[in-house]
């Protein structure tokens, strides 16, 4: 913990997901949190006891307070879900009005509406509001089918999170698609800054591509946001074409339907691993001449796939299966560091593959172009200090160094 003479703020911090989790809101958070803490920042973090994915973040964990909701773990159910949300809600409200008074609540969205907890502590407590929009409630849960569009219960839940953005000092919004989304739901646009998520460079280095076959490489949840259905085509259209390949590692509830998919139409040239630890997660991202990211069209600006850092961070070229106007489309045309194709075109994408494969001088050339924007955008440092000039801790810590 800092000294206590070079404390400037106290911080409050809230998500389910927090180290060691490697969910990938975890993992941000953490970095987010080591960050404000060297700075001398006092900061505590209400989180709950998760084991989200299988692997464990072997870095060590931020000197910050950690306070966590122990008694109903999160999982996939949807009553043991809506269970560990309720006790996690619990946990963070208690805290939050009988803790220490924090000067800052920053609120992630695990579980949704998070963000009312950070409004009455800046109503009951003068503290200032910050809402990290992860996934953006509740367009997320329409997209997806999981609510009806204009149901009692959609317009109830957007309501309450339209509340808390209103009232919040701030919002962060992962990419421009999101905050096009946020400002039609009627959020003033001044209100919200973009940062992007980010990966470290220091932990994920480029290394030469390896041998052909052309590997494409998937890495980490393939959630119900995720198209499987073009790249599932698109491997069965290759079957028996040993120039091209498939890895996908981590899990998801997707995972098991492509899997067994594969394995009942002896598609052999793919591959299913595990999740990863974090720190062989450099090594697994230079096993893919590719990084693949897939985005169902509808979530475009509801979600903004994390992954796409962690692949240029590699010096791995993007390939995206997703609508033109999602982030990682417009990262791909603003810096040329890969190549995007629309959902549903499969024979797009059987093309593509083929004519790389036998042009690997294109991926090579895409793939430093990747890492150059990184390295000047996307960059762990680069992030987590934008997000603390927002919060206003960049500058107070800056003034107690002065």
């Amino acid at each position: 913990m800092p000294d206590q003479s070079q404390i400037t703020l106290r911080i409050l911090l809230l998500n389910q997901f927090f180290h060691p989790d490697t969910a990938a809101t975890s993992q941000i958070l953490t970095d987010l949190a080591r960050h404000l803490a060297l700075q001398g920042h006092d900061v505590t973090v209400i989180c709950g006891n998760s084991d989200y994915a299988a692997a464990a973040d072997p870095t060590p964990a931020p000197p910050v307070t950690v306070i966590r909701s122990k008694p109903l773990p999160f999982s996939r159910s949807t009553l043991s879900r809506l269970a560990s949300y309720a006790s996690y809600f619990l946990t963070a409200t208690l805290h939050s009005l009988h803790g220490p008074t924090p000067e800052v609540v920053l609120t992630l969205t695990t579980p949704p509406l998070l963000s009312l907890v950070g409004t009455i502590a800046k109503r009951l407590r003068s503290a200032r509001h910050f809402i990290w929009e992860m996934d953006l409630y509740p367009d997320v849960a329409v997209d997806l089918n999981v609510f009806r569009h204009n149901s009692a219960l959609t317009k109830v839940v957007g309501f309450l999170a339209d509340h808390s953005r209103h009232r919040a000092d701030g919002i962060i919004a992962l990419g421009d698609d999101m905050k096009e989304r946020l400002i039609a739901r009627g959020i003033v646009g001044d209100k919200i800054q973009v940062v992007h998520n980010w990966a470290d460079r220091s932990e994920i280095r480029p290394q030469p591509l390896p041998p052909m076959p052309l590997t494409v490489h998937y890495s980490g949840n393939l959630g119900l946001a995720h198209d499987t259905a073009t790249i599932q085509q698109a491997i069965f259209s290759l079957a028996g074409q040993e120039q091209i390949r498939f890895v996908f590692a981590g899990g998801g509830p997707q995972r098991k339907a492509l899997q067994e998919f594969c394995q009942s139409n002896n598609l052999r040239q793919v591959v299913f691993r595990p999740y990863c630890d974090r720190d062989q997660l450099s090594n697994s991202l230079a096993e893919g001449h590719l990084g693949l990211v897939t985005q169902k069209p509808a979530t475009t600006g509801s979600i903004v796939p994390s992954k796409v850092y962690g692949i240029m961070a590699a010096g791995r070229p993007l390939l995206y299966i997703g609508s033109a106007k999602a982030t990682p489309a417009r990262i791909i045309q603003r810096f040329d560091c890969g190549w995007t194709v629309e959902p549903g075109d499969s024979a797009q994408l059987v093309a593509l593959l083929l004519r790389l494969a036998a042009t690997p001088d294109l991926i090579r050339d895409a793939g430093q172009r990747a890492r150059r924007a990184f390295v000047d955008h996307f960059d762990r440092g680069i992030a987590v200090s934008q997000i603390s000039k927002i919060l206003g801790a960049e500058e107070q810590s800056l003034a107690a160094t002065a």
